[in-house]
């Protein structure tokens, strides 16, 4: 935490920040999903940025030391430890981080023209350093011999070079897609939470209706959001808001609005649930999480249960249980049935936004009760002939 963020300004690069939170505590995140156990800034000032660090170090059971000078490093790394070492303005994505580094000693490199235009270091002719290395502690020791103002970090990576540790490229796609770049300013800063909002985003596993409007809310909220220092807090509270709103509306059989007001709540929690996600991958929360999918799933399917029940036109005498039942086998096809079907129609499945948008439009039409049972019979058809096409599994015998 040396290097100025501009010509003649007192702000740090590792103060700048991304998410409402600084560089450093990104790269707090880094070196503690990669198992550090000790934690060292070079700096020369103390203020509440470290004492922010310095917290967040200690409440995962790690130990914080500051240093003012490269050379004060020796006196806390022994011959067994390794060091992993990240420049100053660097952010990268955890999960790239650890698969970099993850295997032992290395110098991470990129090509030498992009890594330059980038404000990456040369180190030969064809490759430019990429802010970040594993070495030996051993090879610490070797900064005694040198000045007392020298740049640590190119320091300890020309060191780790003549020392033989090997190279590794950082992979193209991470750094064309913002997983792996150097922020030097302001303009840069918000230049790149873009991108990193982007990444930490992404769903491997795919994605329904519900999960997409979600996550293109994110994309374009989530920076404002994480800066007011609301987070997913905020928009978990408005999903739950916004549920109640529907079941008050379906108390005054207000139907389509009801179940209007679910599908948004659950695109909330959704977003919430994403939010969260950013929150603890990229700063390495220890933390329980604000939301655990299955718990506000159940609760989404709990809700929706009860506005069917309040918004069906059911037939007179009926009592509970009767008015009950359909839409409790509904829901509890949309959970049995994905077992028996591909991955992709799985995923539609557990949409309970778009099912509240088909009640809605079911309730609109007057036709919400015969609706209900003719959509769970459709479902207990598709269950069975998953189960026909995907067969029974191979038999074993007896050992």
């Amino acid at each position: 935490m040396m290097e100025p963020a501009e010509a003649e300004s007192s702000l740090l690069r590792a103060n700048l920040r991304l998410g409402a939170v600084s560089l450093a505590r990104h790269q707090l995140g880094v070196v503690l999903a990669l198992g550090c156990e000790r934690i060292v800034c070079l700096t020369q000032a103390f203020d509440e940025h470290i004492s922010d660090l310095k917290s967040a170090t200690e409440a995962v059971g790690a130990t914080f030391h500051l240093i003012s000078e490269p050379r004060a490093l020796a006196g806390l790394v022994t011959a067994i430890d390794e060091v992993v070492a990240l420049a100053d303005g660097l952010l990268a994505a955890p999960r790239t981080a650890v698969a970099l580094l993850e295997t032992g000693p290395v110098v991470l490199v990129q090509p030498v023209d992009s890594g330059l235009a980038a404000g990456f270091e040369r180190l030969d002719l064809n490759h430019a350093d990429a802010a970040a290395f594993r070495v030996p502690g051993r090879l610490v020791d070797r900064l005694a011999e040198l000045p007392a103002d020298c740049d640590g970090f190119s320091a300890l990576q020309r060191i780790a070079l003549q020392g033989g540790v090997p190279q590794r490229m950082v992979p193209a796609a991470a750094l064309a897609e913002g997983r792996w770049t150097l922020v030097r300013s302001e303009a840069e800063a918000h230049s790149a939470e873009g991108h990193w909002i982007r990444v930490q985003t992404e769903m491997s596993g795919g994605d329904n209706a519900s999960l997409a409007a979600a996550q293109l809310a994110v994309r374009r909220l989530g920076p404002a959001l994480l800066h007011a220092g609301s987070g997913n807090q905020a928009v978990a509270a408005a999903a739950a808001a916004t549920v109640m709103l529907g079941v008050v509306a379906g108390r005054f059989h207000w139907v389509a609005t009801a179940f209007i007001l679910a599908g948004i709540a659950w695109v909330l929690l959704c977003a919430a649930a994403l939010l969260a996600r950013v929150e603890r991958e990229t700063l390495h929360l220890l933390s329980p999480r604000v939301l655990r999918g299955r718990v506000f799933g159940w609760a989404m399917d709990g809700i929706l249960v009860l506005l069917m029940i309040d918004c069906g036109s059911w037939l007179p005498g009926q009592n509970l249980a009767d008015r009950a039942f359909a839409p409790v086998m509904l829901i509890g096809m949309c959970r049995f049935v994905p077992q028996s079907l591909a991955a992709g129609w799985s995923r539609w499945l557990g949409d309970r936004g778009l099912l509240a948008l088909i009640l809605a439009g079911l309730g609109a039409a007057g036709v919400l009760v015969p609706g209900i049972e003719l959509t769970t019979a459709l479902l207990l058809a598709a269950g069975l002939y998953g189960a026909r096409t995907v067969g029974p599994g191979p038999k074993t015998g007896n050992t």
